[in-house]
């Protein structure tokens, strides 16, 4: 279980698949390990060396007090990368994760290859802001199955509410919850939360050169449509997909089709 020095802190990381093989970073979102990847490097690592990577403040990684920003932890993945001596490697990262990615190929480009940004942001408004400020007072308020819930309902869409098999497993997840170990402490979440916040890189799009696959759901709630619709407009290198009835966790509603379509993609840039 690797754990390096990086950027002032202790962080953790695993990897997936063959060492000679392509180098893919997986960046995880707020309040998640990098084994939330299992279910897609398991796939990948087939083709690709995959590196997941515990982001500051959660999982085995160090959790300074806050607050964080997303060039800071860019700045952290990329001293992971220079500590295993790779570059043009390709990064994918979800939710807080693709805004850390956006960040890694903006002040390390030689680092990066391609980008794969699933349910992205350049920049939050209002209501983007006013969720994350509720997600710290939720994560302050409730117990750990109870914010579960509600990280739950923030990123699930109406069509795995309405299976009665998701509903059955999503409950499971909440009773885990409420007995994992290891569990992100409350200012750790703090950290991440006022990363999102202030990340804002829409300026900086377009000095992006990097091939990008910006992929997202259609009825994401969290990060809406128009954040990767952005981002797309924007950056001259770039495609989007956003999978119907979808919400912000799509990769898992629609896994078995994400994980090929990404691969593929993946080994095509």
């Amino acid at each position: 279980m690797p754990i390096i020095d990086s950027n002032g802190i202790k962080l953790y990381y695993e990897e997936l698949g063959e060492a000679s093989k392509p180098p893919l970073l997986l960046i995880m979102g707020i309040t998640a390990p990098g084994s939330v990847w299992y279910d897609h490097a398991k796939e990948w690592s087939k083709e690709f060396r995959c590196i997941l990577v515990d982001n500051r403040g959660v999982g085995k990684s160090d959790k300074p007090k806050g607050p964080y920003t997303t060039a800071q932890m860019a700045d952290d993945c990329a001293g992971l990368l220079e500590t295993l001596n790779l570059e043009n490697v390709s990064v994918a990262g979800v939710s807080m994760g693709s805004t850390i990615a956006l960040e890694l190929a903006i002040r390390h480009p030689k680092l990066v290859k391609s980008l794969l940004l699933m349910c992205p942001w350049a920049r939050c408004d209002n209501k983007a802001k006013a969720i994350f400020e509720h997600m710290m007072v939720c994560k302050a308020r409730f117990r750990p199955e109870e914010f579960s819930h509600y990280i739950q309902l923030l990123i699930y869409a109406k069509a795995s509410w309405d299976n009665e098999e998701t509903v059955k497993e999503l409950a499971e997840g909440r009773e885990q919850d409420a007995i994992g170990e290891n569990q992100q402490p409350l200012h750790g979440l703090e950290g991440q939360a006022y990363a999102c916040i202030n990340h804002n890189v829409y300026d900086k799009l377009a000095s992006i050169s990097q091939s990008t696959f910006i992929v997202g759901g259609e009825e994401d709630e969290f990060t809406p449509k128009w954040m990767s619709e952005e981002i797309n407009a924007a950056m001259p290198n770039s495609e989007m997909y956003l999978y119907p009835k979808s919400g912000h966790i799509f990769h898992f509603e629609n896994l078995e089709d994400f994980n090929k379509r990404a691969l593929n993609w993946l080994l095509a840039h």
